[in-house]
């Protein structure tokens, strides 16, 4: 109870929970500087997870293939 209080408060004061919303398609749209920076960090971990995964040499081509695809999706979402 305490904590759908908590969250119509937040709600109500304009806070913005990173973790409950969901990611724009381009970052370079938003016009908060430190809320783009956050989406962009957030970006920036999936990329460095993603690229240290296909280094796993025991991944098959299509493994590999469907992490590139995702990774050059993600590079285009940063920039």
């Amino acid at each position: 109870m305490l904590f759908r209080f908590r969250a119509a408060q937040a709600a109500d004061a304009g806070i913005l929970d990173i973790g409950r919303t969901r990611r724009p398609r381009a970052i370079t749209t938003i016009t908060s500087i430190p809320l783009c920076e956050k989406w962009r960090g957030q970006v920036l971990k999936e990329i460095s997870r993603k690229v240290s995964k296909i280094q796993e040499a025991s991944l098959s081509d299509f493994q590999i293939r469907d992490l590139n695809d995702e990774i050059n999706k993600l590079m285009r979402e940063k920039h």
